[in-house]
């Protein structure tokens, strides 16, 4: 058994449903700690975030990842057990595999590799981890990118491996992704019967012209590699249940998928703008995920491509697809930033797995990355 297929089905055998770690982080520094990288905890609340670091300066090169993992659902759904992982037909099975633990994993047997190789390569190679992907995301990487504010920590360049391959190990590079931003909103009215309308207010059809507007309206015509800015309603409700009462509120929950033509800031106020505009009462409650970013064309994107080409054969769809992920926080400090990984065809599914091609593929993959970027950076 090869040493990443080994370490992954020690990941997986851990349970470690968002926001528990289960020890699988403290297992990682093991494996760190004898190459000369400094661990780090930077926890917050009830998530664990491993900071793990060997050499100094620039360039600052970051593996980034999650060892938390969704709920499996049924266990009885499952063809063997999601936390005992089994092997079927060259697929290693098992909750995590390729979401993600099969990369992390690879991290530690690529910084292996590349340690041997270059003992003393230059600047900063690191890992991050967090407990915290899977959940609401508020206490891991966003809170660390904080705390790096806050210390002046750079960061160069960082490569996240997440399960971006869609038929075969390479074919899609993420380039960026969309920011996202969610609201709940109260809408008010007066409750009232339908036969006196005069003595009411009806809040759906006060909302309606505005939210007929929301929905019908072209946002932006794309950006680069993004598509258009996206709003959607995903529930509403009101009313009483019976037919004769004007109801006296409405609640509805809405999303914005967006593209760096706009930033959350702008959203929300050109979103209560058009509230206001058709003189909707209501309050709303926002939860921004994350803004968008996007890695242009420089020295990270040119090494990702490459090592793709060499090591798998192929030149991949460079995209912005799919929904966030902690990059999002990364972005934000300067760095250029990457996602590649094993297939996502499996994910968050039953009977989730990763190939044992891709997964003894990929350490190698990431280190000819990271060789790479050294070979560009300051060229």
């Amino acid at each position: 058994m090869s040493d990443v297929v080994a370490l992954a089905k020690d990941l997986i055998a851990r349970p470690s449903v968002t926001p528990e770690d289960a020890g699988c982080q403290a297992l990682i520094a093991a494996r760190l700690a004898p190459l000369g990288f400094r661990c780090e905890s930077l926890d917050f609340g009830d998530v664990k975030n491993l900071w793990a670091t060997r050499g100094q300066g620039s360039p600052v090169i970051v593996l980034l990842g999650h060892t938390d993992v969704v709920p499996p659902g049924p266990r009885e759904a499952w063809a063997s057990d999601p936390f005992v992982p089994t092997v079927r037909d060259g697929v290693l099975h098992g909750r995590g595999a390729a979401d993600m633990k099969g990369s992390v994993a690879a991290f530690v047997v690529a910084m292996e590799q590349l340690v041997s190789a270059n003992p003393d390569h230059p600047g900063t190679l690191a890992v991050l981890l967090t407990s915290d992907e899977e959940g609401p995301s508020i206490d891991g990487v966003r809170k660390v990118a904080d705390h790096f504010r806050a210390t002046g920590q750079r960061i160069d360049y960082c490569i996240t491996g997440e399960p971006s391959s869609s038929e075969r190990l390479g074919d899609v590079l993420r380039v960026g992704r969309r920011g996202s931003l969610s609201v709940a909103v109260d809408v008010r009215g007066v409750q009232g019967h339908v036969a006196y309308p005069e003595k009411a207010l009806n809040p759906i059809h006060v909302l309606a012209p505005a939210l007929a507007e929301l929905c019908a309206r072209r946002w932006d015509d794309g950006y680069a590699s993004f598509p258009s800015t996206s709003f959607q309603v995903s529930n509403i409700t009101a009313g009483t249940g019976a037919d004769n009462v004007i109801p006296g509120a409405l609640q509805f929950v809405a999303n914005f998928r967006f593209n760096p033509n706009w930033t959350s800031d702008a959203l929300v106020a050109e979103f209560e703008a058009i509230l206001a505009k058709y003189g909707v009462d209501a309050a709303c409650r926002w939860r921004r995920s994350g803004e968008p970013f996007h890695c242009d064309e420089g020295v990270l994107r040119r090494a990702a491509r490459a090592a793709i080409q060499a090591r798998c054969g192929i030149t991949p769809d460079e995209n912005t697809k799919g929904g966030t992920s902690d990059a999002r926080f990364i972005a934000p400090l300067g760095a250029e930033c990457v996602e590649l990984g094993p297939g996502n065809a499996s994910i968050h599914k039953i009977d989730e797995g990763v190939r044992l091609d891709e997964l003894e593929a990929l350490p190698a993959l990431f280190a000819e990355v990271i060789t790479r970027v050294w070979d560009g950076h300051g060229a």
